[in-house]
């Protein structure tokens, strides 16, 4: 019985009250960029850090900038809000790219909860800059389709949409900026339907599906992205629980779980996208027992699960 005296209790409240009242502090490690090379489409390393005391899932996954879902799916043995301490704690910053990418400008992965930002730089070069976000609840999902962001705003007001009245008269119809509005210090209005990527003031609903449609960033990350980003970048949002990339002659599998059931086949999906892999590196020999594993468990960390065949 989960006794409300306990020690484990005690670190739930602390964390309820970290995570849901007071915003924590922004980390240094933030909004990840990484050159593009050709012939790779993986990039980042895989860690492991141990919990240390009254440490959450949830304060691991901000240290390293990754969201909730990507935390608690890498590592499901383990307690998010009260794991042992000295734990063994898996940290997938290691990031397959999507196949809905843009030479240039913002996709949003709605499957991983994660933004890539890409830029051609005008030497040739090109990079990409990527981040957790949060997402549309369940009867909000955010719409699939391409956006422009219309408008930059810094301390934004938040007017309160009629859906979030209704679910809440006691608010008020407009909130000024400050530490009240759920908008954050940044905003990045697209083009229609209301929708923008902006900060938070609940940072644990970073890597959830929180919102009426909106994509919810730390503040950290925000604060980055907010002056790389012009008006009229390009906005994708896409749903890819499963992809495949490639690196170093070998082909990697990420799945995530398919909360929108879209997907009737995972593994013929998995298949389509090994087979893309093998046009891009050449013959490759698959190991069918790890594609197996890897979309039975879905926890988001890239394996790989082919390697090109040696002459």
């Amino acid at each position: 019985m989960f006794s409300l005296s306990s020690p484990r209790a005690a670190l739930f409240i602390r964390a309820l009250l970290v995570f849901m009242i007071i915003p924590a502090a922004p980390k240094a490690d933030a909004l990840k960029v990484f050159d593009l090379k050709n012939g790779k489409t993986v990039y980042g390393t895989l860690k492991t850090v141990k919990a240390g005391h009254q440490q959450t899932l949830l304060d691991i996954a901000r240290d390293y900038d990754l969201g909730y879902n990507q935390i608690v799916a890498a590592n499901p043995g383990v307690d998010p809000w009260v794991p042992s301490e000295g734990a063994s704690v898996i940290v997938p910053t290691v990031f397959v790219l999507p196949r809905g990418r843009l030479p240039s400008g913002i996709v949003i992965n709605l499957a991983e909860m994660r933004l890539y930002y890409f830029e051609s730089a005008g030497d040739g070069r090109s990079r990409f800059w990527t981040c957790p976000v949060g997402v549309g609840r369940e009867g909000y999902s955010t719409e699939l389709s391409i956006y422009t962001v219309f408008n930059k705003a810094e301390d934004p007001i938040w007017f309160v949409p009629p859906s979030v009245l209704e679910e809440d008269p006691e608010l008020p119809p407009q909130v000024p900026p400050g530490p009240d509005n759920p908008l954050g210090k940044y905003i990045l209005r697209f083009s229609r339907l209301s929708y923008g990527i902006h900060g938070t003031n609940r940072p644990w609903g970073v890597g959830r599906r929180v919102s009426h449609g909106c994509i919810r960033l730390y503040s950290e990350d925000i604060a980055s992205l907010f002056p790389l980003v012009p008006v009229g970048t390009l906005v994708r949002i896409i749903y890819e629980p499963i992809k495949v990339g490639w690196a170093e002659g070998k082909c990697w599998l990420q799945v995530y779980q398919d909360y929108e059931n879209k997907i009737d086949d995972p593994l013929a999906t998995a298949f389509s996208g090994i087979s893309a892999c093998e046009e891009a590196i050449g013959p490759i020999k698959v190991d069918l027992k790890k594609i197996k594993k890897a979309v039975r468990e879905q926890t988001g960390i890239p394996v790989p699960v082919a390697r090109a065949e040696r002459e």
